[in-house]
């Protein structure tokens, strides 16, 4: 079995597997954006996230890619399962990602985000942390508050 890898801050090639940063906690999870906002990615994460809630201590924002992905996502329920286990259901923005806004890390917080960036600096305060992931890690992580793999939450 391939387990999965999380990047780890600050360069997309500083990977370990998932399994050995269970002990890392986060405040924030980003699912898409222009990278890993399919939809295909956005089933995965609600498949994961499906009558299930975002642990209290954790932000999860959902971003499709496009209009059309954001308006197939709320054809097959996609929005219903993310807000239903209070994710932000957000339509396409350049946002979190590129530390603009909706999502903004304070000092001192850390996120898991599914986009493809995660040098200092890049979601908001140099002070911040920031992992690399699959949509399934993700949607696994905002579950239980900390890097988790997808079976944990079954």
């Amino acid at each position: 079995k391939i387990e999965p890898t999380v990047a780890c801050p600050h360069l997309p090639s500083n990977t370990k597997q998932a399994s050995e940063l269970s002990s890392i906690t986060i405040d924030q999870v980003v699912v898409g954006s222009c990278t890993n906002g399919r939809i295909e990615d956005l089933r995965e994460a609600a498949e994961i996230i499906k009558g299930k809630k975002v642990n209290p201590n954790v932000r999860m924002i959902v971003i499709p890619a496009t209009q059309q992905i954001y308006l197939q996502a709320v054809r097959e329920g996609l929005a219903e399962i993310f807000v239903e286990a209070e994710a932000v259901f957000s339509t396409p923005t350049c946002g979190p990602c590129l530390g603009g806004h909706m999502g903004i890390l304070a000092k001192g917080e850390r996120a898991l985000a599914t986009t493809n960036r995660n040098f200092v600096g890049r979601m908001g305060d140099p002070g911040s942390e920031v992992y690399l992931s699959n949509p399934a890690v993700a949607a696994a992580s905002a579950i239980k508050g900390r890097i988790a793999l997808p079976e944990e939450t079954i």
